[in-house]
C-alpha cells in the first residue's frame, strides 16, 4: 500500500487531493476548481431543498479516494484527484434518484468505492485502444445499483422516472432570451445532476480558475446542445432542465482542450463531437426510457470515444495516446507547477 502521499502532505495535502477529485469531473487538476464545484453543488442542493445531494457528493468523493489508497493504487493518480471524480458523481446521483434511507447511504458508499477499482480495470482494458474510461465507471456502477433498486424495498425508487415507452414529444414553445440564459447555465450545472443556473455560474468560475479554454468550451458546449435541441424540437421540459447540455459540455472540453492540442482543427473536431453527442443523448433517452434510467454521462463517454478511437493526429506531431488525460493536459496546456 502506497502511504507516501498522505504521510508527506498531511491534512492540507489530503484536502487538496479531494478538491482535485471534484475538479477532475471536468478534467481540471486544480483544487480551486474543485472548491467552486463543491460550492456549486452546495448552492444548488440548498436552492432545491435537496441538501442530502451535497452530503452524498462529499461522502462519495471521500470514500472513492480512500478506496484508491486502501487498494494501494499509484499515489500519483491519487495526487491528481483521479480516484475521486467518479465517486463524487455517484454521491450526487444516489440521493437524486433513490429515497433517503440508511440502506441508500450504504449502497452509495459501496458504489462510490467500486468506481475506483472499476476505473482501474477499464483503463487497463481500454489501453489497447489508447483511450480512457472517462466517467463510464460512474455510469456503469450507478446503472447497476439503480436497476437493483427496482427490486429492493430498502432502496426506494420513487425518485426515478417511471418505466415507459417513448411518447409524443412536446417541444419548447415561445421563449425569451432570459429563459435561454437559464437553460444554458443549467446545462453546465447538470454535469453534477444539479438543476440550478446559479450552480452553472459557479462551475464556470471554477473552470476559469484553472483554464479559460475549458470555461469557454464548457459554455460553448452547453450553448450548442441547447441550440440543437431547440432546432430539432426536443422535449421542452428536458431543454428547460438543461438535460441536452451537460454531456455536450464534457465532450467539448475533452476534444477541444484535453485530448487534442487546442487549435482550429481541434475546435472543429470538438464542434462535430458536440453535435454527435446531442444525437447520442436523444437516442439514449429513448433507449433507457423503458427501464426508467437516466443516461447520466453515458452520451458523453460514447460520443467522445467515437472521436478518440480513430487517433486522428490533427495538430499533434506524434501518434496520439488518449489513455491518460493528465499527460495530455501537461503536454498541451499549463506546466505541472502552475496547478493548485
Amino acid at each position: 500500500m502506497d502511504t507516501t502521499l498522505l504521510r508527506t502532505e498531511g491534512p492540507s495535502g489530503l484536502q487538496r487531493i479531494l478538491l482535485r477529485g471534484a475538479g477532475q469531473v471536468m478534467f481540471q487538476n486544480n483544487a480551486w476548481t474543485g472548491l467552486f464545484f463543491l460550492a456549486g453543488i452546495c448552492w444548488g442542493a440548498w436552492q432545491n431543498g435537496t441538501h442530502v445531494v451535497f452530503w452524498g457528493a462529499l461522502a462519495g468523493l471521500i470514500v472513492s479516494t480512500a478506496a484508491g489508497w486502501l487498494l494501494g493504487l499509484p499515489g500519483r493518480e491519487g495526487d491528481q484527484g483521479l480516484w475521486g471524480f467518479n465517486g463524487v458523481l455517484v454521491g450526487c446521483a444516489f440521493p437524486t434518484f433513490v429515497g433517503n434511507t440508511g440502506w441508500m447511504w450504504l449502497a452509495l458508499l459501496l458504489c462510490a468505492a467500486l468506481t475506483t477499482w472499476v476505473r482501474t480495470g477499464l483503463n487497463r482494458a481500454l489501453a489497447a485502444w489508447r483511450i480512457n474510461s472517462l466517467t463510464f465507471p460512474f455510469v456503469l456502477c450507478t446503472w447497476l445499483f439503480l436497476l437493483a433498486a427496482r427490486a429492493l424495498a430498502g432502496l426506494p425508487d420513487d425518485r426515478m422516472a417511471d418505466p415507459a415507452l417513448p411518447a409524443a414529444v412536446v417541444p419548447a414553445g415561445e421563449w425569451r432570451f432570459s429563459e435561454l440564459a437559464v437553460w444554458w447555465l443549467r446545462g453546465i450545472a447538470q454535469v453534477f445532476l444539479i438543476d440550478s443556473w446559479g450552480t452553472g455560474l459557479l462551475f464556470l468560475a471554477g473552470l476559469l480558475a484553472a483554464s479559460w479554454r475549458a470555461a469557454l468550451w464548457a459554455a460553448a458546449g452547453s450553448a450548442a446542445g441547447l441550440a440543437l435541441a431547440l432546432l430539432f424540437g426536443a422535449s421542452g421540459a428536458d431543454i428547460a432542465a438543461g438535460l441536452y447540455g451537460f454531456s455536450s459540455v464534457l465532450t467539448a472540453i475533452a476534444l477541444a482542450t484535453v485530448f487534442y492540442r487546442p487549435g482550429w482543427r481541434s475546435a472543429l473536431w470538438a464542434l462535430l463531437g458536440v453535435a454527435v453527442t446531442f444525437f447520442v443523448q436523444a437516442g439514449m433517452n429513448v433507449l433507457l426510457a423503458p427501464v426508467g434510467l437516466a443516461t447520466l454521462t453515458a452520451p458523453f463517454c460514447l460520443a467522445t470515444w467515437l472521436f478518440l478511437l480513430p487517433l486522428v493526429r490533427l495538430d499533434d506531431a506524434g501518434h496520439p495516446d488518449h489513455s491518460n488525460w493528465e499527460a495530455e493536459n501537461k503536454r498541451h496546456l499549463a506546466p505541472p507547477d502552475a496547478r493548485v
